[in-house]
């Protein structure tokens, strides 16, 4: 194959995902509930955490300052749900409402059209980060390691918002409803963020727990985020959370590239 013919695969490839990317963006205008959904939702763990839980789970942070504890925590708990409902949620509508089939009857890449899919819902995301970061700046969050530290812990988690959205859109694939995929996924994502130190110190927990939480990825991603957002060192933190959220990224895109190849629509 030419390079020229390479170049204009790619470009053709790189087209499609950019329409279909506009195209789920888009459908916040008639469906303006996706976004309040995923905006409203961290407002209100920020709420409850800082004034209803921190009272007593601040005592256990060092420093004692659970603003600076919670935010990353609230970010990254908020950035994973919203990527695996948003992203699962509408592919399997798509799936149920035919569009699935209209996609694939059209002539473009079929990989472009689930890629655009997870570039949309990492775009939300971004919107979805920027309310938490006003309300965070509200209620006594500073970002203490400056613009470098505050630039990679975003980088890490629109990342991560990136790699679970592949997770989500092969289980919207996969799963026959609607209702299932958001029952799936939440029994997926609620031990995964909350049993892991987003909220509270590893070592407040018990032993046996914290097994899981010291090897939880969440809890990699959440450590490097803060350490970052507070001018510290991450350490390997960062390095297993790319890991992880790397070898999601790719098993799931894979995954989920070849059911799309081979679906069809009940």
């Amino acid at each position: 194959m030419s390079r020229g013919s390479v170049g204009y695969r790619a470009k053709w490839w790189l087209s499609d995902a950019w329409v279909i990317t506009l195209r789920n963006m888009r459908r916040v205008r008639s469906q303006p509930d996706i976004l309040v959904g995923i905006t409203l939702q961290p407002v209100m763990f920020i709420v409850l955490f800082r004034y209803v839980f921190g009272g007593a789970i601040g005592q256990s942070v060092s420093g004692g300052d659970y603003a600076q504890f919670l935010m990353p925590g609230i970010f990254l708990q908020s950035v994973v749900f919203a990527s695996i409902f948003t992203t699962g949620t509408g592919v399997a509508d798509d799936m149920k409402r035919g569009v699935i089939d209209r996609f694939r009857s059209l002539p473009m890449s079929r990989s472009s059209v689930v890629l655009g899919r997870t570039l949309a819902d990492v775009g939300l995301n971004a919107i979805s980060i920027v309310v938490m970061i006003i309300v965070g700046l509200l209620v006594g969050f500073r970002f203490e390691g400056g613009v470098g530290g505050a630039a990679l812990g975003l980088a890490l988690m629109l990342f991560i918002a990136f790699s679970f959205s592949w997770l989500a859109a092969w289980l919207g694939l996969v799963v026959p409803s609607i209702e299932a995929v958001q029952t799936i996924g939440f029994l997926f994502v609620f031990p995964l963020t909350f049993a892991s130190s987003a909220f509270a110190p590893a070592e407040t927990m018990p032993g046996w727990l914290q097994v899981f939480v010291s090897h939880n990825p969440v809890t990699y991603a959440v450590d490097a985020i803060r350490a970052w957002f507070n001018g510290g060192s991450p350490g390997t933190s960062a390095l297993w959370a790319l890991g992880w959220s790397a070898l999601i990224m790719v098993v799931f895109m894979v995954l989920s590239i070849r059911k799309f190849r081979n679906v069809t629509t009940k």
